[in-house]
């Protein structure tokens, strides 16, 4: 009976260990650069021509993103927080590169692809928002 008990623990311990590490991992910046471009193509019926603009802005916004999480990341393991000003600063240059995002894109697109754009990025600060990964 103990051995039972011993061997089912020591499972539902590699289970529950397999799974938080499974959460973490988004993919490489390639892969997500990847699955955007092919949800975007389906979503707005994209052109080659589009893709191949729209790829290189998918990868730097990537970039970008993860420059700033790793910023941020070493602001809180140093048990250092950012003052209002440069939160404000942080969201500020957030701001920024969303627009110039959309400006490039306006630029790419149709009207009516981008106003699905538009459509699709404000769903995803909805799930955002409420806390639901893609």
């Amino acid at each position: 009976m103990k051995k039972i008990v011993s061997i089912l623990v020591l499972v539902l311990a590699v289970t529950f260990s397999a799974q938080a590490q499974k959460k973490g991992k988004k993919g490489s910046a390639e892969k997500q650069v990847e699955k955007t471009l092919k949800k975007m193509t389906a979503d707005l019926d994209l052109t080659t021509a589009q893709q191949n603009e729209i790829k290189p802005l998918l990868i730097a916004q990537i970039a970008d993103r993860k420059e700033m999480m790793k910023s941020r990341k070493a602001m809180r393991d140093s048990g250092e927080k950012p003052s209002k000003e440069a939160m404000k600063e942080m969201r500020k240059a957030r701001k920024s590169k969303e627009k110039e995002m959309n400006e490039k894109m306006k630029a790419i697109l149709s009207e009516s692809q981008f106003s699905t754009f538009e459509k699709m990025q404000k769903k995803g600060k909805e799930k955002i928002k409420k806390g639901i990964s893609n």
